[in-house]
């Protein structure tokens, strides 16, 4: 009879090897807060790929039950207590309304609504965060398939104000500028702003906007402006101007369509001794009635510094509906820009403008083309003196106007800020020039 084999302990002898292996490469026992740290994102990890587990289920599920018939029997807005709710419909009845006529409405359809009723809310830009979640339908009267829609909202801030307080060489001003959103409970916008400084003595305006369509691609505004401007650098006198606008703006994807009326009162006063006789002639006050159009496209992928697309803007402005001002004003502007290689870029760019005058009535100072200054390279041709076009032309080529000089451009959205040093080259008599090394500061608002 075979004896009994010794137990295992007896067998086995210390020192032991450690044969132990981790498998998720945990960290020694020992070391608690390794252990902690490697143990919660064990946890998270599987919790991550338990989730993005449940959404591929449910992205099967829905894709697979595209066709099943449903439509849409009514829509609720939870958190809009500031808005008023004939607004909500107003947004919400075309989407609605063609999802009641469509008898063939599958879960595809009712999703395509909910996308699109979620981002009409979202442009009204009086909403943060939509969500949206479809229920059974409450109604007693519903038939098999219908569901509610409701949407979950959280309304935005509706108060904003600033201050701010700029200071240079022989420059400065203070600015306020508020706004209120959804002032009456159907996407409303009241802004008011105010600034005072020294070239711009004083200028303020009162606006509403609100928007017109359903679709939210057409606005209305009506505003309220005042400003007085210090043009005795260049024009030996102060110009005032008060009046009202109201505008009907509608955008596209790429385009901007406006039409507007303007009626102003302008006051040109505050001469100086150097003031020119034109000038003198154009003292004291008019008044001005017009209607204006502009249009325009634009491609650019960045409004200051673009290094691709195109730029197309084109305004024309009618004034002789009352007032003592009648002219026919058109202008022109355009900008092409190309990516020649990395880091850099070709931009051209270019203004025209024609000034029309009415009823025999001379155009007066306030509605004439005001060219030069550190933002505009200007070429003056002035056919209303009783010389022909060509004789112009000639003389703008055979007596040109040259500067040279560098130019550095900063971009503080909205404002592009350009800052020019040049030198006079040739100059006619008709220029105010100065001779030696110049600066020109220049705002762009955007």
């Amino acid at each position: 009879m075979d004896p009994e084999p010794a137990p295992l302990t007896e067998r086995i002898s210390p020192p032991l090897s450690n044969t132990y292996v981790p498998r998720e490469h945990e960290p020694d026992a020992s070391e608690i807060d390794k252990i902690r740290k490697w143990q919660e994102e064990r946890i998270e990890r599987r919790l991550r790929g338990e989730y993005e587990s449940a959404v591929l289920r449910l992205g099967d599920l829905i894709r697979g039950s595209m066709a099943t018939p449903m439509r849409i029997s009514s829509i609720r807005v939870q958190g809009a207590v500031q808005t008023r709710s004939s607004f909500l419909n107003w947004l919400i009845e075309p989407h609605l309304s063609q999802a009641k006529k469509d008898d063939t409405s599958t879960l595809k359809d009712v999703l395509t609504s909910t996308k699109h009723i979620t981002n009409t809310l979202l442009e009204a830009d009086i909403f943060s965060v939509v969500n949206p979640r479809i229920e059974t339908s409450r109604d007693a009267l519903s038939r098999p398939g219908d569901v509610d829609l409701v949407l979950s909202a959280r309304q935005k801030g509706r108060y904003f104000l600033k201050t701010s307080t700029e200071l240079g060489d022989q420059e400065g001003s203070v600015s306020i500028q508020g706004r209120s959103r959804n002032t009456f409970g159907g996407a409303e916008t009241l802004e008011a702003a105010f600034s005072s400084g020294l070239k711009t003595r004083l200028a303020g305006h009162i606006a509403l906007s609100a928007p017109i369509s359903p679709n939210l691609k057409t606005h209305g505004e009506i505003s309220v402006f005042g400003l007085e401007k210090d043009l005795t650098g260049f024009a030996s006198c102060v110009e005032g101007v008060r009046g009202l606008r109201a505008i009907i703006r509608s955008t596209g994807v790429r385009t901007t369509n406006e039409v507007a009326y303007e009626a102003a009162l302008r006051h040109v006063h505050a001469l100086t001794q150097a003031a020119s006789l034109s000038i003198r002639e154009a003292a004291g006050h008019s008044t001005k009635s017009s209607l204006s159009h502009s249009w325009c496209y634009d491609s650019r992928n960045d409004k200051a510094v673009p290094s691709r697309g195109g730029y197309f803007r084109s305004y024309h402005e009618l004034a002789g509906l009352g007032g003592s001002a009648a002219f026919l004003k058109s202008q022109l502007a355009f900008q092409v820009a190309r990516g020649i290689f990395t880091g850099s870029t070709l931009s051209f760019s270019g203004k025209a403008g024609c000034l029309y005058e009415l009823y025999g009535r001379p155009a007066r100072f306030n509605d004439r083309f005001q060219l030069g200054g550190p933002l505009d390279y200007s070429v003056l041709l002035h056919i209303l003196s009783g010389r022909s076009f060509a004789d112009n032309i000639r003389t703008s080529i055979s007596r040109p106007c040259i500067s040279a000089g560098v130019g550095l451009l900063y971009r503080l959205e909205p404002v592009r800020v350009e800052l020019n040093f040049g030198v006079p080259l040739i100059a006619s008599r008709s220029d105010a020039h100065r001779r030696g090394f110049q600066i020109g500061i220049g705002l762009d608002f955007l």
